[in-house]
């Protein structure tokens, strides 16, 4: 009797320090995912929002891609220009959370009137999109206006670029995150599905690690 009191007693011991030790372990896990969290580098993010996170066009002529009667969010009067503007479907929650993640920077091949109103309708008073790139600062190659990323940041490691054309970032392309061209669909999610793979990218050491492995989708002339 003492013996089998003995071993029903040992086994709830045992059971208990199993238990014990997996609430352990899954507490450190926990505890070690924070401090990774709170202790990562934020790494650079440069938009390229033409067409990536917004469509305009010129002169209050529609283009055909545009749906018809599909109103503009605003409308910017440059020179003598009008440039209505819409907005690609979620840019305002897509913003809202990658910020909290990168830093934000924006480059955008257009005159500097056109880019930094763009820009500032982007921000909406958050000031996530302090750090602007323009025309000036872009070179001119095989009729493409490429984005130099060396100029944003010595560390070629920690910076991204989101664009719709490959030609923009012709001499960085295993630093590019490429999207399809958007123009006015309404049901389109394709910033909502590029959350989970930023929110992953940002704890890379580098990278070009991952970004290098999509080079052959890319065409650059």
């Amino acid at each position: 009797m003492m013996r089998t009191r003995c071993l029903l007693g040992l086994r709830t011991f045992v059971a208990f320090a199993a238990k014990l030790w997996s609430f352990s372990a899954l507490l450190r896990w926990q505890i070690c995912m924070v401090i990774q969290h709170q202790t990562v580098k934020r790494k650079i993010m440069v938009l390229d929002p033409d067409e990536t996170l917004i469509h305009s066009h010129h002169d209050g002529v529609l283009r055909l891609t545009v749906w018809p009667g599909m109103p503009p969010d605003f409308i910017l009067k440059v020179v003598i220009d009008k440039h209505p503007v819409r907005f690609f479907p979620h840019v305002d929650f897509f913003l809202e959370v990658v910020s909290e993640w990168w830093e934000l920077m924006v480059f955008i091949a257009s005159m500097e009137i056109y880019g930094s109103s763009v820009a500032d309708k982007l921000d909406n008073s958050r000031s996530i999109l302090k750090t602007r790139y323009y025309g000036q600062h872009c070179t001119l190659e095989l009729g493409s206006y490429i984005k130099d990323l060396s100029l944003v940041h010595s560390d070629l490691s920690s910076i991204v670029i989101l664009a719709n054309s490959p030609g923009v970032y012709r001499s960085h392309p295993d630093k590019a995150i490429t999207i399809k061209s958007w123009f006015s669909d309404p049901s389109d999610t394709t910033l909502l599905n590029l959350l989970p793979m930023l929110d992953a990218l940002r704890f890379t050491a580098d990278v070009r690690s991952v970004l290098s492995h999509n080079l052959h989708q890319y065409r650059f002339w």
